[in-house]
């Protein structure tokens, strides 16, 4: 990688989950909002569910998540049987609503939750919800405590894909971000989940962690092949100790430097398509007959706050605390402590904290994005046209591209704005051109994450 293309992988913007990004929802939209929004649903508006679980047994160094670690499953009890009644009282908000194409557990460890709370919530779940009959029901893993009973359950449960955390396989490197898992414990999770059905599978794996080697990072992805998940994750580790301050456990001196994250990053994504993987937007990979390799190909992959994804749900609803939300008319994220929480759902009020209700204007730039991070182009005529909208107006974020234009990162022509195979790696910078909250406040700041 050369001086200036380094230059661009430093750049700090945001990861484009959403649009506009959630640092600029606001106390504005209140539970009373999201009420509204939810009764405005008709039967032809497809769902997604989001059920956030924040606890695990212990908290990695490296985590971004929004949880908390527990020894005791009474809180986790608890935290099941208020999750059951948020439930209850979102659908009773729902006058209509259409099929739920996708339901989604994550967290934290969200299969923490004793075995017979995750069957009653699926139970819940089918008698409040009108589960579509393909419905994708994934749950997030810590292949540490994939045991057969809970592997069963899963499949019982309607569970159909798990994702599993390995991050790294390399001893020292999980020794430094406090996630100590062999080789052999993750191959054992596979097998358990296979074993009982659940044969579509996940891995989520990060490079940019300390004392990370090309060697340890390769090694990780050749046991990785050997196990032969359907879709492979790979993240860059984004180290912000100021937000998350467990991050301060990991030093400094031991993150690869930026030229070694992007060696890193360049070794994974070589040995991955060497190995049959087809690579996926910007992180993401899945061997040739995965539904999300599918879903690329046939132009229907979509991006939401679990990243690159083929849930085909109109309308995202977020449960338990800090999740996120997404109808037409707007986001909604719920209160982020489990106290303040439940005592909104007991007191029967819709448990949102902020939100932000979404203009035409949010909404068309927030499909570019979208088509930028997953197509890798975009025709904006066409586009602002299906919302009712000229192009004229989004001509100073073409004039913003200027700079990626002349790296030949990004060709535009006319009204078609195509990232160019070199550009691929900077893609978020292209979507940031396009962000009209970013200009002038965040950008370029540590508030986001490297570019690369």
């Amino acid at each position: 990688m050369t001086e200036t293309q380094l230059s661009y992988a430093m750049r700090n913007v945001p990861r484009y989950t959403s649009y506009p990004t959630a640092p600029h929802f606001h106390a504005g939209v209140d539970g009373n909002a999201y009420s509204r929004w939810l009764e405005s649903l008709t039967p032809d508006d497809s769902l997604s569910l989001y059920l956030h679980v924040p606890f695990c047994r212990e908290i990695c160094h490296y985590c971004g998540c929004h949880t908390k670690a527990t020894r005791q499953d009474a809180p986790l009890v608890a935290y099941a049987k208020t999750l059951s009644r948020e439930l209850e009282l979102v659908a009773s908000h729902l006058k209509a609503s259409g099929p739920v194409r996708h339901i989604h557990w994550g967290g934290g460890t969200p299969s923490l939750l004793p075995e017979q709370s995750l069957i009653e919530i699926a139970g819940m779940l089918r008698v409040l919800f009108n589960l579509a009959p393909d419905v994708e029901h994934a749950i997030e893993l810590d292949p540490r405590y994939v045991t057969i009973s809970l592997s069963d359950t899963l499949a019982r449960i309607g569970v159909n894909r798990a994702s599993l955390g390995i991050q790294d396989l390399d001893l020292t490197v999980q020794k430094a971000i406090g996630r100590v898992q062999s080789y052999e414990v993750v191959k054992t999770a596979v097998s358990r989940l296979r074993a009982a059905g659940l044969n579509d599978l996940n891995f989520d794996l990060m490079y940019g962690l300390p004392h990370q080697t090309l060697r340890s990072i390769r090694e990780t992805v050749a046991r990785t092949i050997e196990l032969r998940p359907g879709r492979i994750a790979l993240f860059g580790y984004a180290h912000v100790p100021w937000m998350k301050k467990h991050q301060r456990l990991i030093s400094e001196d031991s993150l690869p430097g930026s030229a070694e994250r992007m060696e890193l990053a360049d070794a994974a994504r070589s040995d991955l398509l060497a190995a049959g993987y087809r690579a996926i937007g910007l992180d993401h990979f899945a061997l040739p007959d995965d539904s999300m390799a599918i879903a690329e190909e046939h132009g229907e992959l979509r991006r939401n706050f679990q990243g690159y994804t083929t849930d085909s749900g109109e309308q995202l609803l977020g449960f338990g605390v800090s999740s996120i939300g997404k109808l037409s008319k707007g986001y909604v994220q719920n209160m982020p402590d489990v106290g303040h929480w439940r005592r909104a759902i007991e007191d029967g009020e819709l448990p949102v904290a902020r939100g932000m209700e979404l203009s035409t204007d949010d909404l068309l730039r927030g499909r570019i994005i979208e088509q930028l991070m997953t197509d890798y182009r975009c025709d904006l005529s066409a586009t602002a046209a299906s919302f009712g909208e000229t192009p004229q107006g989004l001509l100073g974020s073409i004039d913003a591209l200027d700079e990626l234009v002349r790296e030949g990162f990004v060709v535009v022509n006319g009204w078609n704005v195509q990232v160019s195979a070199k550009g691929r790696p900077f893609v978020r910078l292209a979507a940031a051109a396009f962000d009209a909250y970013l200009e002038g406040s965040s950008a370029g700041t540590k508030r986001h994450s490297l570019a690369v």
